[in-house]
C-alpha cells in the first residue's frame, strides 16, 4: 500500500520520530485503528502506556486461558490494601497492540510511571487509573484546580456542535472505516490534543508531566536500541508532550526524588461493569457492552445487536418476533439519516428498541441497558499468572467445590447435610472473616432450620485486592482465616463484638482459633459490667450452640460461658430497669426479648451446674412485673412473656392489666404498659382478638383517659396498633363496635372462656370433616359414626398422651 504522497507507509510512518499512536482507552475505533498501523508500519518495537513491572507478564497475554476483560493488578507488598488496577478490554488498543506485537514476535514493553511510585504518591488518591484524557482547565478567582477538570473529549464534541461526545466519538471514530490512510486519525487527534493543551495547560497537575518525562526516556532507549521502527500506543493527551523536544537531564530532573514502595504485579479478571463510568472506576466509557460488540461484529452491527436483544427480551418470555427486529432496524437507521449520522448508533438503536420491541416502556429497556449494553461478562486468567499464595489455595478450593466466581449475581441455596455444600459454606463464612465479601447471606425462601443457608453471589474484581490482603494473614484460607479470627479477637472493643466473632468462628469451622476466642469472651465478660452488654452478647452465643450442633463442633465450653452470662443478666436486670427514660426503656425491653429467646433455647444445653436456667429467668420476670421503678413498656413485655410461658394465668394478667389501667396511674405510664404487653410484634394483636376480657380492660381505659392527657398517650398509641396486620386491626375494631361483652354465634350468652362460646358448633364443625379426613388419610369408613374423626382431632391435639 502506498500513501497519497507516493511514501511507502513504513517509512512515511516514522519520518518525524517514533510513530505515536494517541487512542481512546476502551475504544473499539481506536482498538481497529491501532491494529492497521501496525499492520501499515511494522514497527521492530511496541511502547505501550502501562506499568513497566508488567512487561514480564505480557506473553501470558497469548495464553489460551486468558480471556478479557482482564486487569493489571499493583500492589505494595509491604500494604497489599495499597493498589491500582490497569484494566484492559478485548476492544482496548493497548489489548489489541499487545495482542499483534505477540503474533508478530516483536517486542512490546510498558512506558508508564513504574507502580513503585504510583502506589508510594498516597492513600487518598484513587488508586485506579482513569481515562488518560484529564487536562485541567486554568483556574479563576476563588475556584479550585480540581473543580475544573475538563474532559478532552467533551471539549471537542462541544467544538464540532454535539452536546454528547459519546455521540461526537462514535461519527468520527467508530463509524470510520480502517480504509485510506491508517495514520491520518492518529495525526489529525494528536493535532486537536496540541489545541486543547495549548488553550487549558495542565492546570499545575504535575504527575502528567512526570509520567510523560519517563515516558520520554523510555522512547530514547527504544530508539538507541531499534532506531527506527518504535511504535508508542498511549493516551491522545500525552501524544503533544511526547513529540515535544526535551534534554534527558530535564526529564530525569522531574523523577528524581519520587517515593518509592516494594510493588508486586499479577493478571486478574476483570468485568464491562467495572469498565463504566457507572462503576466508580472512571475507565472512561459508558456502554463496555456495545463497545465489544462493535468490535466484535464482522459486519452489519446493528442487525446483529437488535438479534441480540430479540433473544434476550425473550428469555425473559416477552414477545418479540423476527418482525420486530427487521422494524427496529429500520427505525434505527431512519433516526440515524434524520439525525445527520452516518449510522445508527447506541442513541438510534436504544430508541428503536424501545418504541419496536418494548412498546415504550423504560422497564425492559433498563434490562437491555444493564445486562448488553453494560453486560456482566467477566474475563479469565490462566494459571500460570503470578498469584500469592492466597490466591492459588482459594482457586484450588473452588475448583474442587465446583464453585465458580461469575460476574452475575445469583443466589445459592445450601443443604449444610450434603458434604459439598457443607464445604462451600465453610469457605464463604471464612472468606467473609477474611473481609473477601464474595458471598452475602440473605434470608432462604424454603426452610429455615440451622441446615440450611442461602448465600448472594457475586464475585467483583477488587476481591483480587482482598484476597491478596489477605495473604498476610496465611497462605491458605483455613490458617489465614484462623489468624485474623485470633487477630480480630484480641482487638474486639466490646462484648458484643467477641460473641458476634465466636459465632462466625463456629460457622467457618475455625477449631484453632475458638480457643483464643473463648479466653477473650470470658475475659470481657468478667470486666463487662454492663447489663444491656451482657444481655446483647448472650444471643449471638445461644445462637452459635445451635450452629455448633448442625455441624457437629464441641461446643461445652461455650455453653458455659453462656450459662455464666446468662446467670449475670439475671442478677444485674432488675437494678438495671430502674430509673429510665423512655427510650433507653425501649431498648432495654429489646434486651429482655433477647435473652428471653435466647434463654428458651439456651434450655438444656447449658451443662446441670447451672440448674434450671428458665425457673430462674421466670422469677426474674416475676421481679420485673411487680416493681413501680421499672418502666412500665418493661413491665408490660414481662407480664406478657410469662403469660405465653404458662407462668400467669390469664387472671393474674387481667388483674395486672386493671390494676396499671386504673385511674391512679399516669396515662403515659398505662399507655407504655399496653405497649410492653401487646405490642413490639410480639403477637398481641391476636391475644386482644381472643381475649374479650383484656380487651374490654384497654378500651374502656382509653375511653376514660382525661382529654388533656388524650394527645400525649395517642402517639404511643398509634404506634402499638399500627403493627398488626390489616386483618387482626379490622377485627379488634368490630369488636370494639359491637360493645363489651359482645358474642357471635347462638351460645353468646352462656359462660366460659372469654371469646368462645360454651358448646361446639356442629353445623361449622361439619364443614371441616372434608379437610380433615384428607389431613389424617382416614377413608369414609373410619369416620362413619365419627369416633374415628375424633380420635383423629385428639392424636393431633395430643389428648391423653
Amino acid at each position: 500500500m502506498t500513501g497519497v504522497e507516493g511514501v511507502p507507509p513504513r517509512e512515511r510512518a516514522y519520518g518525524d520520530g517514533p510513530l505515536l499512536l494517541g487512542v481512546r482507552h476502551h475504544g473499539p475505533g481506536s482498538a481497529r485503528a491501532v491494529r492497521a498501523a501496525l499492520e501499515a508500519a511494522r514497527p521492530q518495537v511496541v511502547l505501550i502506556e502501562g506499568p513497566p513491572e508488567a512487561d514480564a507478564l505480557i506473553p501470558l497475554a497469548a495464553d489460551e486461558d486468558m480471556r478479557p476483560p482482564v486487569a493489571l493488578l499493583a500492589h505494595a507488598v509491604d500494604e497489599p490494601g495499597r493498589s491500582a488496577f490497569w484494566p484492559l478490554a478485548e476492544f482496548s488498543p493497548e489489548w489489541v497492540a499487545i495482542r499483534w506485537a505477540l503474533e508478530h514476535q516483536v517486542p512490546a514493553r510498558f512506558i508508564d510511571l513504574p507502580a513503585t511510585h504510583t502506589l508510594a504518591w498516597g492513600k487518598d488518591e484513587p488508586s485506579e487509573p482513569t481515562e488518560a484524557t484529564e487536562p485541567t482547565k486554568p483556574t479563576e478567582p476563588g475556584t479550585t484546580v480540581e473543580a475544573l477538570r475538563v474532559d478532552p473529549l467533551a471539549a471537542l464534541a462541544e467544538a464540532a456542535g454535539y452536546d454528547d461526545p459519546e455521540r461526537w466519538w462514535e461519527d468520527v471514530v467508530e463509524h470510520r472505516g480502517t480504509g485510506g490512510d491508517v495514520f491520518a486519525p492518529f495525526a489529525v487527534l494528536g493535532e486537536a490534543m496540541g489545541a486543547l493543551r495549548e488553550a487549558y495547560g495542565t492546570g499545575g497537575h504535575d504527575r502528567d508531566l512526570v509520567r510523560e518525562a519517563y515516558m520520554r526516556l523510555q522512547m530514547r532507549a527504544a530508539q538507541k536500541e531499534t532506531g527506527d521502527g518504535v511504535a508508542v500506543v498511549c493516551g491522545a493527551w500525552h501524544v503533544p508532550a511526547l513529540r515535544e523536544k526535551h534534554t534527558v537531564a530535564a526529564d530525569r530532573a522531574l523523577l528524581k526524588g519520587l517515593p518509592k514502595v516494594r510493588a508486586d504485579m499479577t493478571w486478574v479478571p476483570w468485568t464491562h461493569r467495572r469498565l463504566s463510568r457507572v462503576s466508580g472506576y472512571g475507565a472512561g466509557i459508558d456502554s463496555p457492552g456495545w463497545y465489544g460488540h462493535l468490535f466484535g461484529a464482522p459486519d452489519r452491527p446493528v442487525e446483529r445487536w437488535m438479534t441480540k436483544v430479540a433473544g434476550l427480551l425473550r428469555e425473559e418470555d416477552r414477545i418479540v418476533s423476527s418482525a420486530h427486529v427487521i422494524e427496529a432496524v429500520r427505525l434505527a437507521g431512519t433516526l440515524a439519516a434524520m439525525r445527520g449520522r452516518p449510522l445508527p448508533g447506541l442513541t438510534e438503536t436504544t430508541d428503536a428498541v424501545r418504541a419496536v420491541m418494548c412498546e415504550g416502556s423504560d422497564v425492559p429497556l433498563g434490562l437491555v441497558h444493564d445486562r448488553l449494553v453494560v453486560g456482566d461478562v467477566l474475563g479469565e486468567v490462566p494459571d500460570a499468572a503470578p498469584a500469592v499464595p492466597l490466591q492459588r489455595d482459594l482457586a484450588r478450593i473452588q475448583r474442587k467445590l465446583r464453585l465458580k466466581p461469575e460476574a452475575l449475581e445469583r443466589e445459592l441455596e445450601l443443604d449444610l447435610r450434603k458434604e459439598n455444600d457443607a464445604g462451600r459454606s465453610l469457605l464463604l463464612h471464612r472468606l467473609k472473616l477474611l473481609r473477601i465479601e464474595w458471598g452475602e447471606p440473605t434470608a432462604s425462601r424454603g426452610s429455615t432450620g440451622t441446615f440450611r443457608e442461602t448465600w448472594r453471589l457475586r464475585w467483583e474484581p477488587e476481591l483480587s485486592v482482598r484476597v491478596a490482603e489477605a495473604g498476610v494473614w496465611g497462605t491458605t484460607v483455613l490458617s489465614a482465616a484462623t489468624a485474623k479470627a485470633e487477630a480480630d479477637a484480641v482487638a474486639a472493643q466490646s462484648l458484643a463484638d467477641v460473641t458476634g466473632l465466636a459465632e462466625r468462628c463456629l460457622l467457618a469451622e475455625l477449631p484453632d482459633a475458638l480457643p483464643v476466642v473463648m479466653r477473650a469472651l470470658a475475659d470481657r465478660a468478667a470486666l463487662d459490667a454492663d447489663v444491656g452488654h451482657l444481655a446483647q452478647a448472650l444471643p449471638a452465643l445461644v445462637r452459635s450452640l445451635r450452629y455448633g450442633d448442625v455441624r457437629a463442633t464441641d461446643t461445652h465450653a461455650l455453653a458455659e460461658v453462656a450459662a455464666g452470662l446468662a446467670e449475670r443478666v439475671f442478677v444485674g436486670l432488675p437494678p438495671a430497669c430502674a430509673a429510665l427514660d423512655a427510650e433507653a426503656a425501649e431498648e432495654m425491653r429489646r434486651h429482655v426479648d433477647a435473652v428471653h429467646g435466647a434463654v428458651a433455647l439456651l434450655g438444656e444445653t447449658a451443662s446441670k451446674a447451672h440448674g434450671d436456667l428458665r425457673a430462674r429467668w421466670h422469677s426474674v420476670l416475676h421481679v420485673l412485673c411487680g416493681r413501680d421503678t421499672v418502666p412500665g413498656v418493661i413491665r408490660g413485655r414481662a407480664v406478657r412473656l410469662l403469660l405465653d410461658d404458662g407462668e400467669l394465668a390469664q387472671d393474674d394478667a387481667a388483674r395486672l392489666m386493671a390494676l396499671v389501667l386504673s385511674p391512679g396511674t399516669a396515662p403515659a405510664d398505662a399507655a407504655a404498659w399496653i405497649e410492653g404487653f401487646v405490642g413490639g410484634g410480639a403477637g398481641g394483636g391476636m391475644l386482644l382478638v381472643h381475649d374479650e376480657r383484656l380487651l374490654g380492660l384497654v378500651d374502656a381505659w382509653l375511653t376514660g383517659v382525661p382529654q388533656e392527657a388524650f394527645t400525649d398517650v395517642l402517639p404511643l398509641l398509634r404506634r402499638t396498633f399500627s403493627a398488626y396486620e390489616p386483618g387482626v386491626r379490622r377485627t379488634l375494631g368490630e369488636l370494639v363496635r359491637r360493645g363489651p361483652g359482645a358474642r357471635t354465634g347462638a351460645a353468646a350468652a352462656g359462660s366460659g372462656i372469654p371469646g368462645f362460646a360454651t358448646e361446639l358448633d356442629t353445623d361449622r364443625a361439619d364443614a371441616v370433616l372434608p379437610v380433615l379426613r384428607l389431613l389424617l388419610g382416614l377413608d369414609e369408613a373410619d369416620t362413619s359414626d365419627g369416633t374415628g374423626i375424633t380420635t383423629g382431632i385428639n392424636d393431633l391435639a395430643g389428648v391423653g398422651r
